[in-house]
């Protein structure tokens, strides 16, 4: 299986809609995950056109249609269980805090820091795709790509 991640999209504080290599490099996956700051609802459509659609709400998220969402969820995909959530706070404790959040999980998908993230830590793979619109606190544009099979990897993908 494989799932297309992003998070911090921004739209359209960061750029007026989603980058044209971000709807390219998404093309094919089976399941789009988005760690939120969505903003905008029309952000979930258009990767609707894509693949399914799994999100949570983050905290730049006040629009009513995606503030409803919730902060944390685990999905299932491929038998494997994957926590997705925004995160909070600052960068640095960012990862021991989403870890908190999860138990018994193969996989943790969160954002907020903008930086790309991709490592296992104690068997489970922790992955932040950084940020595909926004330069605040990264140099990168990026989105991820995890894939599901004997084991469970991610790949971050830069648009630059």
């Amino acid at each position: 299986m494989k799932i297309g991640v992003v998070s911090d999209t921004h739209i359209p504080r960061a750029a007026g809609e989603l980058p044209e290599g971000l709807l390219r490099g998404l093309a094919g996956v089976d399941l789009i995950l988005h760690a939120g700051d969505i903003l905008e609802p029309s952000v979930l459509d258009d990767l609707r056109a894509i693949a399914p659609v799994e999100a949570v709400c983050g905290n730049m998220d006040h629009h009513p249609a995606i503030r409803n969402l919730p902060g944390r969820r685990v999905i299932s995909a491929a038998g494997r269980s994957i926590g997705l959530t925004h995160g909070s706070g600052a960068p640095q404790g960012l990862v021991a805090r989403v870890m908190r959040m999860f138990e018994g999980v193969d996989c943790i998908v969160f954002g907020h820091s903008h930086s790309a993230f991709n490592e296992t830590i104690n068997g489970v793979l922790l992955f932040n795709p950084g940020t595909p619109t926004d330069r605040r606190f990264t140099k990168s544009h990026t989105f991820g790509i995890i894939e599901i099979g004997e084991t469970i990897t991610g790949r971050i993908i830069s648009l630059d």
